[in-house]
């Protein structure tokens, strides 16, 4: 088996054909992940039941059943989504002895179409944060979830253990979830595909919270076309298909190209090149008051609703935790300052280190701030005849891991260009498009499209990744 050049559609095909054992297929998934612990892409690795599953699964292909879309495929599953009979962390130490008792919907899904998880995977603690660093939960030497590429950077977060596993080749699809960049993010940085679905695609039961308004799981794969599978396996729908490239219109926006460094600045123009050369439409567009109707919604919806979600989360689960029990225990300074701060006492950040009331900004982001972000998408779609906004998804390749590269400087850069559109609700898709050309790591182009647009965006992501390829392997796991 060519671990580095699977794809999970080869994988359910080989599957289904008999050409690979599902047993054979979990058993390398496991080994791999074991031998790349210094990534500190998990936090439970499940190898007896992954292996189990597997067994189960090869002996009922063996009577001729139906394939499944993903029967006997090994994924991961980000850790703050509820999968029965495993720890369900949300990366804090406060929920390491919490077990639910059955999958939350999404992960349900996965496995009724066949998957096999083999684990659940580290995040930047409560998903409160863009690099991983979370110290809480280590299988390496070095606290934080380490890139695929690079085991001395970052891989993203939060959803950063899913996409380390798939960049490393451990598995080819797993599940994050997204509130304001956390399943695209980490793709980018580790050479990975994925989706932040229109908010309220996916159910979302059965997943800790942050913001009911803003979040939403999000499938991972290693490539848009396996992006596809898992969508339909979520939310249902036929087959997609590639779009055609000259049928595609995709508009650029300038605030979008600011903080790049060369290798992004470069490999986001080399693809903008590759597209307009195979047929696709690109325009320059503008969003006026983009980035300060962002700011009207993006802290005050998800500060001001991470308080009374949580509560509500705890309370459902049993786990018998309050919220400042929960705070207590938190191991990351940055997520720890942003509860103890802001959270726990309802609080927004105000001018000149000061901190304000949040329920006024949360009020008026609801009524007025977030409409009007929602409409300047759509006029911006409509206007200008648009399949899809592109931009790069991050504005720098890997940053160094360690405790600066949680910064509040660091996580308002990379989440520059993914907030936007988290607020406004519209889906997005994260493709891989290069290596850069001194770093030698990933760079990511993403594609925001109009709310409701998730399949057209996956059959344009489809298009263009053909015309990308798909990024080699990391040289060393």
């Amino acid at each position: 088996m060519d671990l580095d050049g699977l794809t999970l559609r080869q994988a359910a095909a080989e599957l289904c054909a008999g050409k690979i054992t599902s047993k054979a297929l979990t058993s390398a998934a496991l080994a791999r992940a074991k031998a790349t612990g210094n990534l500190n892409a998990f936090i439970t690795l499940d190898e007896a039941g992954a292996m189990k599953a597997a067994s189960a699964f090869d002996a009922a292909h063996t009577r001729r059943s139906a394939c499944k879309p993903l029967g006997g495929v090994p994924v991961v599953i980000k850790d703050n989504i509820e999968v029965a009979g495993l720890p369900s962390t949300a990366g804090t130490p406060a929920l390491k002895n919490f077990i639910p008792r059955k999958d939350a919907p999404v992960a349900a899904r996965l496995r009724d179409a066949g998957a096999v998880i083999i684990g659940k995977t580290n995040m930047h603690e409560l998903a409160f944060g863009i690099s991983g660093y979370n110290a809480a939960f280590k299988s390496g030497p070095e606290p934080g979830v380490r890139s695929a590429y690079d085991s001395t950077r970052i891989a993203g977060g939060s959803s950063s253990g899913t996409a380390a596993a798939i960049g490393t080749r451990i598995v080819t699809a797993g599940l994050g979830s997204d509130t304001g960049g956390s399943v695209r993010i980490p793709c980018a940085l580790n050479g990975c595909a994925s989706l932040r679905p229109t908010v309220g695609r996916y159910p979302g039961e059965g997943i800790a919270p942050i913001s009911h308004t803003r979040d939403t799981a999000g499938p991972m794969a290693a490539t848009i076309a396996d992006v596809a599978v898992l969508d339909r396996v979520i939310a249902g729908g036929g087959p997609i298909a590639p779009a055609n490239p000259k049928e595609v219109r995709i508009g650029v926006v300038a605030a979008m190209l600011a903080n790049l460094d060369d290798d992004t600045d470069v490999a986001f123009r080399a693809a903008l090149d590759k597209l307009r050369k195979a047929g696709v439409t690109v325009v320059d567009v503008d969003m006026p008051k983009l980035a300060d109707l962002n700011g009207q919604v993006g802290f005050p919806v998800a500060l001001y609703e991470a308080y009374d979600d949580m509560v509500a989360y705890l309370k459902r689960t049993g786990t018998g935790i309050t919220i400042e029990e929960l705070a207590k225990q938190i191991a990351s300074p940055d997520v720890k300052g942003t509860y103890d701060g802001l959270v726990i006492p309802r609080k927004l950040p105000g001018p000149d280190n000061s901190v304000v009331d949040g329920k006024p900004a949360y009020d008026a982001a609801m009524k007025t701030a977030r409409p009007a972000l929602q409409a300047l998408y759509r006029d911006t779609f409509t206007k200008d005849r648009l399949d899809a906004i592109a931009f790069p998804t991050v504005p720098k390749v890997a940053i160094p891991a360690n405790p600066e590269s949680s910064s509040l400087a660091n996580f308002t850069l990379f989440i520059q260009n993914t907030d936007p559109g988290s607020n406004a609700g519209v889906p997005g898709i994260q493709v891989p498009v290069a290596l850069g050309a001194r770093s030698k790591l990933p760079v990511g182009l993403e594609l925001d499209g109009p709310s409701g647009s998730d399949r057209r965006l996956l059959a344009i992501g489809m298009a263009f990744e053909s015309i990308f390829g798909r990024l080699p392997a990391p040289s060393a796991h």
